[in-house]
């Protein structure tokens, strides 16, 4: 099945139900429970989604990354991951997995994407019988909708905080998503920043070829044996809390620690793990911690997350005075200020089994405020 085009003249607002922004995990699951739920494609919803092709930010992630190093991928509604993929898939690089997966997910579900579409406003649009409609302002024409589920994620939001002397460090500073392959800084020392998953990966792989030091803002904590299914509930708790307080969500990692993988095993016996503070200033040359010494570095990689890609609904208001979005609904989805618009893969929903049934909350609630269906 081809992709849905654009054919509307410039200047022509293209009317639908609701809006997708989004076509990475949570947004396809919330297109298949608002289609599951009868709501027609094109007139009834459309997917609006800025990257170039399916596989949401995974088609964005370093080549090392293998099915066996990500955390879980779990399946999307209705389609087995095994299945277009395969069995016994371990060391399959997730940036070409994933995206085979989700191309055919669209196509088996004739989900109408619509890309590469930039959202760059949602405002108010015009009122009307049924009540007060949205408008998105994108880069091809714009769209009218009487909700919008919000599924961008976090990959284009990158987080670096601010140091002291950043901007006099001669050496290079990148981020988690520049990260492409450890041969980059083979002969240079590498700072990295960072105690989550991402962290501890780049940590392993540029340690087996240059040198490095590990620097956190807290001692990492590291999780010893399996974790089931009632410490994932309460993990994620603690995380939906906050959201529905308006705090700025935490990741679920925060509050689960570090996974004790054969991976890490190896890297204690090598001798990596040995964290360092967090610095208190940069120089020109390397990093200065309160005390006076001074660390030496070509490179400063922060492996310090990302922020929800949320710029685009300013216009409509929705943070609240501590920050964050204030949430509601059955698996906090729904923004308290304004029903008409649901957050899916924001916070407690950020994971990928968190986004799945994001999108069935966010389908099945929005449907119902809207009176569809």
């Amino acid at each position: 099945m081809a992709e849905p085009t654009l054919t509307a003249a410039p200047g022509v607002t293209v009317k639908t139900d609701i809006v997708i922004i989004g076509a990475g995990q949570a947004g396809l699951s919330a297109a298949y429970h608002l289609q599951q739920r009868g709501l027609p494609p094109h007139r009834g919803f459309v997917l609006l989604d800025r990257s170039p092709g399916p596989g949401g930010a995974w088609q964005f992630r370093w080549p090392s990354l293998t099915l066996s190093t990500v955390n879980r991928l779990h399946d999307l509604p209705g389609l087995p991951f095994t299945q277009v993929v395969g069995p016994g898939v371990a060391e399959v690089l997730a940036s070409d997995a994933v995206p085979r997966y989700f191309r055919e997910y669209e196509r088996t579900f004739r989900l109408p994407v619509y890309r590469p579409v930039s959202v760059r406003l949602v405002t108010e649009g015009a009122l009307t019988p049924q009540g007060q409609r949205l408008r998105l302002e994108t880069d091809r024409v714009a769209f009218s909708a009487r909700g919008v589920i919000n599924a961008t994620g976090t990959w284009d939001a990158p987080f670096i905080p601010a140091y002291p002397g950043a901007a006099s460090f001669r050496g290079a500073q990148l981020h988690t998503r520049d990260y492409r392959t450890p041969q980059a800084f083979v002969g240079r020392h590498v700072v990295i920043v960072g105690g989550g998953i991402s962290a501890v990966q780049l940590l392993d792989e540029i340690s087996q070829v240059t040198s490095v030091t590990w620097v956190t803002r807290t001692p990492p904590t590291f999780r010893e044996g399996p974790f089931d299914e009632q410490a994932g509930r309460d993990a994620v708790a603690l995380v939906e809390d906050r959201v529905r307080r308006g705090l700025p969500p935490r990741s679920v990692v925060s509050v689960t620690g570090l996974p004790v993988t054969p991976a890490i095993r190896a890297m204690r016996a090598r001798g990596v793990l040995e964290r360092r503070p967090m610095f208190s200033e940069i120089t020109p040359d390397g990093v200065r911690w309160p005390d006076g010494t001074h660390q030496r570095a070509d490179v400063i990689l922060w492996c310090t997350g990302f922020l929800s890609a949320l710029d685009h609904l300013a216009p409509l208001n929705l943070r609240g005075e501590q920050g964050g979005v204030v949430m509601t609904g059955r698996l906090s989805t729904q923004v308290q200020k304004d029903p008409r618009v649901h957050l899916v893969g924001y916070g407690p929903s950020a994971s990928t089994i968190g986004a799945n049934r994001a999108g069935r909350a966010a389908a099945t609630e929005l449907m119902e405020f809207l009176h569809l269906g």
